[in-house]
């Protein structure tokens, strides 16, 4: 065997070596990953430690935060919040590509995995927005993603919206998730300029247009955890 032979195929070997330390990393990565979403969906209420952000006192509101399974929510309070999702949204879905679909968003909306955070005015005694949300794998990070985060017309506007979000990111950097996310149509400046005061920004798993034939009506933004060292996501 020439020199120039035995060097190719020592680099060769050299390669497989690292390709599998590699897929062994990523393998461990991902394991770890899913651990901290099992352990983070198996917490009873993940707000119970943190009894100073179930109130909310503010711009002549008087509100208080509860957090739930989907499972675990009173029937009335969850059409409440399908319905508030549907006045606030279905605008919006019926300017899309895809179109309002009830029975797909009810559908997702009360699937096992979900969990709800709820606002309550405590004066009236009624609920008055939420958040749904997951504890999930996304493109292969540990996640907490916003699927909803809605309000009664009339408490918009007194950082009650900015508050809820802010729990959310609380209860998601405490259990170790790498960060926030959540999606945005581009048609809803209003939403869209409100999660960037909200400092969120373009994730890199959001679509951009010139990368795709069929060009996307939305934006994944998301709020990484500063505690947590950042990978670049594989896509």
């Amino acid at each position: 065997m020439n020199n120039n032979n035995k060097g190719k195929k020592n680099k060769s070997k050299g390669q497989g070596k690292e390709r599998r330390a590699q897929l062994k990393a990523e393998k461990a990565k991902d394991a770890a990953a899913r651990l901290l979403v099992k352990q983070a969906n198996e917490i009873a209420d993940p707000l119970a430690k943190f009894p100073t952000f179930t109130k909310f006192e503010r711009n002549g509101l008087n509100c208080k935060l509860d957090c739930k399974r989907v499972n675990d929510l009173d029937p009335e309070l969850l059409e409440w919040a399908i319905t508030l999702c549907q006045i606030n949204m279905q605008p919006l879905y019926e300017k899309s590509q895809r179109g309002w679909r009830a029975n797909e968003k009810r559908e997702e909306m009360t699937e096992e995995e979900a969990w709800y955070l709820v606002a309550y005015d405590v004066n009236l005694d009624k609920p008055i927005g939420f958040s749904h949300f997951r504890f999930d794998m996304d493109y292969g990070d540990e996640v907490l993603y916003c699927y909803e985060l809605q309000l009664e017309p009339e408490y918009r506007g007194k950082g009650l919206g900015r508050f809820i979000l802010q729990v959310l990111e609380l209860m998601a950097f405490s259990n170790q998730m790498l960060k926030v996310v959540l999606t945005v149509f581009k048609h809803n400046p209003r939403g869209m300029s409100f999660f960037q005061k909200c400092r969120y920004e373009i994730d890199e798993t959001s679509p951009e247009d010139d990368d795709i034939d069929d060009p996307v009506d939305y934006r994944i933004l998301s709020k990484l955890n500063k505690m947590k060292p950042t990978q670049k996501t594989s896509l």
